[in-house]
């Protein structure tokens, strides 16, 4: 039997967030709602986790997968009624019941633990968290005894002038004891007019039972605010996304205005980093070590090697590798990877290509599906035509390559290691290798062996 499980409860509609979605799905700093208590609930040690479902249930699985245990809660009857979901999937399974919710994605692991130390070392009936606040949020209060003891939470719609003007507010947040939590919670009456079971009354249940009831205060009410509209979602993106970034300033990542710097919590960020202000880094993504990102650059899903410098420009499933320039106004779609020391210039565009080490790619180029060798120089207006009207086709240029402007490369087609291609050219042949060619359609040439007044224009003639 493990100390202590978890029963998140995730079952809520959600009708004020006016959405398809449901409620716990919706992101906060990149991760859905709902997982940010999951991984709570996993780095407090709980086992096994229950998460009690209802509206939107099979998207909730999805999003979740086989990290926790599922119950149904078919009908929406109150926070003991959903808790009591979870009494056959975890009686006898733990000494103590943390109860969380799938909506309150700022409520900080330090405070978890608190909640379930004091529990731990007292061993109490209930554990609770309130917190100290002028704005009552519709919370219930906490009602203590003239000893300071908490003896009953009042929800806000009964309370009397005297209670409302208490400023302890219940978060309903809990940790019982398992044994007594799973035989009384069966006593809950339901509480009209809604006819709803709660979770406040089992405050009361522990007090007639002549039990203790432990209080953890808090005094930052942003921990514990719940997601029930939008304009709820937007604050707890700011007040998750300020962590973020706090965490990252102390790691050595200088942000220039943290207020309009917007990182993921999946984002990993190496030191002596620069993120300028307006940048938006999402998804997987790895930032290097020496980096330059911003200012108004997007970065998704993409791995950015160390000394690399990326300026107004959007990177989406990409690979920069060390010591790459791009940008500013370029466009890294998926699959593009740019080798060491690449220079990628203004409105350049790549796509599911390779560019190998030290390309210059200057500016107003697009290379798609294609493969091109080590040193070359990409000149500008160059692009790969890879679509047929039918398939994506692929254009190999090898390594030392020169690429005149405007140059249209009409896949498929190689061009050998150490080709010129003339400027304005349309290349719907393979060239060969160190060769030259030019014209449209372009025709490969060679330079004369010797160069003389005698043999006239001789610099050049066709094979």
């Amino acid at each position: 039997m493990s100390s202590v499980a978890a029963v998140i409860l995730a079952a809520g509609q959600g009708t004020r967030m006016r959405s398809s979605l449901p409620k716990v799905l919706h992101p906060v700093a990149g991760v859905p709602m709902v997982l940010w208590s999951v991984q709570n609930a996993q780095r407090l040690g709980a086992d096994p986790i229950v998460l009690v479902v209802g509206v939107g249930s099979e998207a909730v699985r999805r999003t979740v997968g086989d990290q926790v245990l599922y119950v149904e809660q078919a009908e929406r009857l109150g926070t003991g009624h959903a808790t009591l979901q979870a009494r056959s999937a975890l009686l006898g399974k733990s000494d103590a019941v943390v109860v969380l919710y799938g909506d309150m994605p700022n409520l900080s692991l330090v405070t978890l633990q608190r909640l379930v130390d004091t529990h731990l070392a007292s061993r109490p009936a209930v554990t609770l968290i309130s917190v100290l606040a002028d704005d009552s949020m519709g919370f219930g209060r906490v009602v203590r005894d003239a000893q300071g003891r908490a003896q009953a939470i009042v929800e806000e719609a009964v309370a009397s002038p005297e209670i409302l003007a208490l400023k302890e507010l219940n978060c309903g947040i809990y940790c019982f004891d398992a044994a007594w939590l799973w035989r009384r919670l069966l006593d809950v009456k339901p509480t009209p007019p809604k006819n709803e079971l709660y979770l406040t009354d089992m405050v009361g249940l522990a007090v007639a039972d002549g039990l203790p009831v432990e209080v953890v205060t808090i005094d930052d009410v942003s921990e514990v605010q719940g997601v029930n509209t939008r304009a709820h979602l937007a604050r707890s993106e700011r007040i998750m996304r300020a962590r973020i970034n706090e965490t990252h300033l102390m790691a050595g990542v200088t942000m220039i205005d943290p207020a309009t710097t917007y990182v993921d919590a999946t984002v990993r960020i190496g030191q002596d980093t620069v993120i300028q202000p307006n940048t938006h880094l999402r998804g997987d993504t790895v930032i290097g070590e020496g980096c330059v990102i911003g200012p108004n650059t997007i970065v998704v899903d993409s791995r950015v090697g160390a000394d690399c410098e990326v300026i107004a420009s959007v990177v989406e499933e990409a690979v920069l590798e060390e010591n790459v320039r791009v940008g500013p106004y370029a466009h890294l779609r998926p699959g593009a990877c740019l080798e060491r020391g690449v220079r990628m210039g203004n409105f350049c565009e790549v796509k599911n290509a390779r560019l190998g080490a030290d390309v210059r790619m200057g500016h107003l180029a697009y290379v798609g599906d294609a493969e091109v060798g080590a040193g070359t120089n990409i000149g500008a207006g160059t692009v790969t035509c890879n679509y047929d009207g039918v398939s994506k086709k692929r254009t190999v240029i090898g390594a030392g390559s020169f690429i005149g402007s405007g140059t249209m490369l009409v896949a498929p087609v190689t061009v050998g290691k150490g080709a010129v291609i003339g400027a304005g050219s349309v290349v719907t042949h393979d060239v060969a290798a160190g060769s030259l060619a030019y014209g449209v359609p372009a025709r490969p040439r060679r330079k004369a062996e010797k160069e003389t007044d005698d043999e006239g224009d001789a610099s050049e003639r066709a094979e």
